[in-house]
């Protein structure tokens, strides 16, 4: 299982919520950041997610594939953010 999918199901998160931080992080970045703010998820757990995927960025990739979610909506929404 991903890191980060087992990280979030550690702290009780449904895999309903899951795919919808993921979906809203394919679609929407800072949306994904509000969605995260609402699953009560203490700030160094969340901190520790974040420094693991800083560490390997790749983990993003591997749980949105895992989700069956399109991959490609995340690119486009990191290109955008570039912009």
């Amino acid at each position: 299982m991903n890191p980060i999918i087992a990280i979030l199901k550690e702290h009780q998160v449904t895999d309903a919520q899951i795919t919808e931080l993921f979906q809203a992080l394919t679609e929407n970045p800072f949306a994904a950041m509000a969605t995260i703010g609402q699953l009560g998820i203490p700030v160094e757990k969340l901190q520790q997610l974040m420094a693991l995927v800083m560490q390997n960025p790749a983990l993003i990739k591997e749980a949105v594939v895992e989700l069956g979610l399109d991959f490609s909506k995340v690119e486009a929404a990191k290109a955008q953010l570039q912009q």
